[in-house]
C-alpha cells in the first residue's frame, strides 16, 4: 500500500545555504561539506524511505539555481510528488515540466494543514470537518522551534534530511 510522506525546505543545489548558522548557537545549520554532498545525501535519505508509487508532499523552498541541474536530479527522486509552494519556488517553472502530480498554495486533510509557512493559530480554529483541533503541518522556519502549540515542522533539519511518513509525525507530536 501506498504511504504519504513529507518535507520541506530541501534547497536542493543551494549552495549558499551551507553557510548558514543559527542565530542561538553560532553553528552551522546543515552538516555538509559541499552542495554535492548535500544534494547526494538528501536524495539517498529520500530514496531509502520513499517507494516508486509513495506520495510526497513537498512544502516547499525546492531547489536554488540552476534548473537545468535540478532538471537532472529531480527526476532520480522516488514517488509520486506534489508542492505545496514556498517562498523561493519559482511557481512558473516547478508546474512545468511534469515534476509534480499537483502544485498549490496549501492541502487540507481531515484535521491536518499542509503548508509552508506557520499559519496564525486562529486558522487552526475552523476545523469544519468534524470539531477535531487542527494541525499545521509546515516548513520555512528550518531549524527554529514551530509556534507554540498545534505545530509540526517538516523542515529537512529537523527531519535528518529524509522525509518522514504522515503517520510517524503524527504518532510523533
Amino acid at each position: 500500500m501506498a504511504e504519504i510522506y513529507l518535507i520541506s525546505d530541501t534547497h536542493f543545489n543551494h549552495g549558499n545555504i551551507l553557510n548558514f548558522t543559527d542565530r542561538n548557537t553560532g553553528k552551522t545549520v546543515r552538516p555538509f561539506q559541499s552542495v554535492h554532498d548535500m544534494n547526494e545525501t538528501m536524495v539517498e535519505n529520500w530514496n531509502n524511505t520513499v517507494k516508486p508509487g509513495d506520495k510526497v508532499y513537498h512544502l516547499g523552498d525546492v531547489f536554488f539555481g540552476s534548473q537545468v541541474h535540478f532538471k537532472s536530479l529531480w527526476p532520480r527522486l522516488n514517488g509520486r510528488k506534489r508542492l505545496i509552494v514556498g517562498n523561493h519556488d519559482d511557481v512558473k517553472f516547478l508546474s512545468s515540466g511534469s515534476f509534480f502530480e499537483k502544485v498549490m498554495l496549501w492541502r487540507k486533510f481531515e484535521n491536518l494543514l499542509l503548508t509552508h509557512v506557520p499559519v496564525h493559530p486562529s486558522t487552526l480554529q475552523e476545523n469544519r470537518f468534524d470539531g477535531r483541533p487542527m494541525i499545521n503541518v509546515h516548513g520555512h522556519i528550518h531549524q527554529n522551534k514551530s509556534p507554540d502549540g498545534p505545530y509540526r515542522c517538516v523542515c529537512v533539519e529537523q527531519i535528518n534530511y529524509t522525509p518522514i511518513n504522515i503517520e510517524e509525525l503524527l504518532s510523533a507530536g
